[in-house]
């Protein structure tokens, strides 16, 4: 496999861990040699439930037996969509109501961009340094890391960028921006959090100005920060969220919301604002569904901030030099990024799946499964551990 893996499919780097996969489930990953793989990663997010939930398999093989693509999105009703969009209504706060549904978190981010010029008649959008929210056209746009932007420049224009945290930044807010879209929790920058409610700060003075302020939830959402969704940790509600990576359970799917007197604005004038041919496609929503009443009817989101005190009571270790985050959306900040490279590949090797995060080098992913048990994350963290004490500094 691997050998064909290197030769026919298109890399996104010239070292992929090219774990060979057998089958998974829960919080496993067998190989095709028959080891079995802890995942401290969950397909980056996306897999909230595990491998293979029972629920969401149900959900994909009922639906997947009375029908799957019948027409682009929004011209048919189809149950699984309407059910999956009614449901996060009854979940989000009031004024996020209507939800356009996606293949992907960076397609969210995409449409939310575009409603927001939509409803303000503006163009400038401004993102945080070291964000990232995707890596189509637009969401690109919105990275101020320019040895990863450079080479397919030019991007979209009338982007600029402010500090996450930094107060001062809010004053470049002006009424010539469209739209704020921030994190809720900096991912690739390494989880940073916002402090002092920087988040609500933002809020008023996009209201002040009257820009909308779009949050990012397509890794914090769907129950890893203990709330369903991560802003409602900091006392604020974007006039935009853009969901995706668990929101699936497993399978590939984004959506934004809105309140209805914004989101109906890509209806019209243009008609067909935005379209997409398999956005709410059935069998994903169904999918989707299953996901989200597992989450909202179970105590996973409750247990994510009791499993997190025990990944922090047991990774105490003098490489370790911080743990950064909320809930199962951990990472661990060592003391150097070739302490980070050697505890992720040497984990590989005991069969403990960690990954590296996008920009901060010295980071360690632990983003688990909701469902992971108290035994597993024991377990990995004893991994860890050993292997820190194996490294010589």
């Amino acid at each position: 496999m691997k050998e064909d893996f290197i030769k026919y499919q298109a890399q996104t780097t010239p070292h992929p861990l090219a774990l060979e996969v057998s089958h998974a489930k829960g919080a496993y990953i067998i190989t095709t040699d028959g080891k079995r793989h802890l995942d401290f990663v969950a397909g980056v997010s996306a897999c909230s439930l595990g491998h293979s939930h029972s629920k969401v398999v149900s959900a994909i093989k009922t639906q997947a037996e009375k029908y799957l693509h019948v027409m682009v999105y929004g011209e048919y009703a189809q149950k699984p969509a309407i059910d999956l969009a009614k449901l996060l209504a009854k979940h989000l706060p009031d004024s996020l109501n209507k939800t356009y549904l996606v293949n992907s978190g960076t397609e969210a981010i995409e449409g939310a961009m575009k409603l927001a010029r939509r409803a303000t008649g503006r163009t400038e959008i401004i993102a945080a340094k070291n964000a990232y929210h995707g890596n189509t056209m637009g969401s690109l746009s919105l990275m101020d890391l320019e040895e990863r932007v450079k080479p397919f420049r030019p991007l979209l224009g009338d982007i600029s960028f402010i500090k996450f945290n930094k107060i001062a930044d809010l004053n470049n807010i002006t009424s010539k921006t469209a739209a704020v879209i921030l994190e809720t929790i900096q991912g690739g920058a390494g989880f940073i959090m916002p402090e002092d409610n920087y988040l609500e700060k933002v809020k008023n003075r996009c209201e002040e100005v009257g820009a909308l302020l779009i949050l990012d939830e397509i890794q914090p959402g769907f129950g890893r920060t203990g709330k369903l969704f991560g802003f409602e940790n900091f006392n604020v509600v974007p006039d935009i969220v853009a969901l995706g990576k668990g929101m699936g359970g497993g399978l590939p799917i984004g959506a934004f919301s809105a309140s209805s007197e914004l989101m109906d604005l890509l209806s019209d004038n243009p008609k067909l604002g935005h379209i997409t041919t398999f956005g709410g496609n059935p069998l994903i929503a169904a999918a989707a569904l299953a996901t989200l009443k597992e989450i909202t009817e179970s105590d996973l989101m409750a247990e994510s901030l009791k499993k997190e005190k025990l990944f922090r009571k047991n990774l105490q270790h003098p490489l370790i030099k911080e743990i950064r985050g909320k809930g199962l959306m951990l990472a661990l900040i060592m003391d150097s990024a070739e302490i980070a490279d050697l505890l992720i590949l040497r984990a590989k090797e005991k069969q403990l799946i960690l990954f590296w995060l996008l920009f901060e080098k010295r980071a360690v992913r632990l983003t688990p499964p909701l469902t992971i048990s108290n035994e597993e994350i024991m377990k990995g963290c004893g991994i860890i551990v050993d292997i820190l004490d194996e490294i010589k500094v």
